[in-house]
């Protein structure tokens, strides 16, 4: 197997569904004892929202270049960022990496593709769903990222950042974000995106009125499919 290099804790709720994801899918397939060779860096997500908040992407994205620096030193072939929101920053971390980046939205894209979708609803931090470098990814597959409207955005980055990345699940959030998804299913989404890795611990595929894609569980399911088998990549 190839070491496959994990950057975390933004927040940990999340990585630790990647990081039981891919050992379950590696378990699956080789059986008995076997579990995935992962190096993994977490790292204090207040420090990495304080630069979101202030704006200051060239720290984050030094932050997260060291920690993919240091999974390269602990062996990894592979490396990705466990959260959609600092794919913001995936050049520069790859370019600092010296090995390849997995990324996410290639990731979801991927899971979209069998099925034909090609219109999705966009669910994440408000950078996700205003800024145009997680829609320009999934266009490059020839998917139009259909985002949700300006108080429909507030919501959804509120419920992210003051509930989930804080372990707190509410259901009332849970409530409103199916209400959001059944906007967007009027204007033409044929499926949603959970584009916050944390959004799968809040809403599920029994809740929603649309297939949903869970951009955590597309990811680590990638991840493991270049842990097992190297060509993926």
């Amino acid at each position: 197997m190839q070491t496959i290099g994990l950057i975390g804790g933004m927040s940990w709720h999340s990585t630790a569904s990647y990081y039981r994801i891919i050992n379950e899918a590696v378990a699956a397939h080789h059986g008995g004892h076997a579990s995935a060779r992962i190096a993994m860096q977490s790292l204090d997500f207040a420090e990495v929202r304080a630069c979101q908040l202030d704006g200051d992407w060239d720290r984050a994205a030094a932050l997260l270049t060291d920690a993919a620096k240091a999974c390269v030193a602990g062996g990894a072939d592979v490396v990705a960022i466990c959260t959609n929101l600092m794919h913001k920053v995936a050049p520069q971390v790859e370019a600092g990496a010296g090995v390849p980046l997995l990324h996410i939205a290639d990731a979801v894209a991927g899971v979209a593709a069998p099925h034909g979708w090609d219109r999705l609803g966009i669910l994440g931090a408000r950078w996700v769903m205003e800024e145009t470098f997680y829609a320009d990814r999934l266009a490059g597959h020839g998917i139009t990222a259909l985002s949700p409207d300006a108080a429909d955005r507030d919501l959804v980055d509120r419920v992210v950042f003051d509930e989930l990345t804080q372990g707190r699940i509410e259901d009332s959030s849970r409530a409103a974000y199916i209400e959001v998804i059944e906007r967007l299913a009027e204007r033409g989404a044929q499926a949603v995106v959970l584009a916050c890795t944390e959004i799968g611990l809040l809403v599920s595929a029994e809740d929603s009125p649309l297939p949903l894609i869970d951009s955590a569980e597309a990811h680590a399911t990638a991840l493991a499919e270049f842990a097992l088998a190297p060509a993926y990549a």
